[in-house]
This record gives C-alpha cells, structure tokens and sequence, in this order.
C-alpha cells in the first residue's frame, strides 16, 4: 500500500494545469487551468498530483505540461 504515503514523497517534477475538459471524468472541480502541481509519482499515462482538494489524484497526462 504505497499509494499511501505518497503525499509524503518528494516532488518528482512541477507541471501545470492546461485545460480540465474531460470527455468521461469530472476534473474541473479539482484541476484549475493555470495552476501549477507537484507530481508525486508518475506512470506512463498518469501524474499523481496534490490537487485541489489537497488530496491525491491520479490524472491524465493531456490535462498538463511541464514547467521548465
């Protein structure tokens, strides 16, 4: 159960928040365009983030960019 100390982690990389338009998923009640978000863990296809709700959330990767 690792998943449970993520919050913990450190922060992999920064990314930010590009759009919350998602065709299946509600995501704009915990992603705002603009903001920026520490990744904690990373797969090929999701961010796990801090979001809005100062929890953990896994999303998609098309709802962000990376910041440099």
């Amino acid at each position: 159960m690792i998943h449970l100390k993520w919050e913990d982690n450190e922060t992999v990389k920064t990314i930010e928040c590009v759009h919350a338009d998602a065709e299946k998923f509600v995501v704009h009640n915990k992603l705002t365009p603009g903001n920026q978000y520490e990744v904690k863990n990373e797969t090929d296809e999701f961010y796990f983030i801090i979001d809005n709700s100062n929890r953990i959330g896994g999303f998609y990767k098309d709802y962000f960019k990376e910041v440099e």
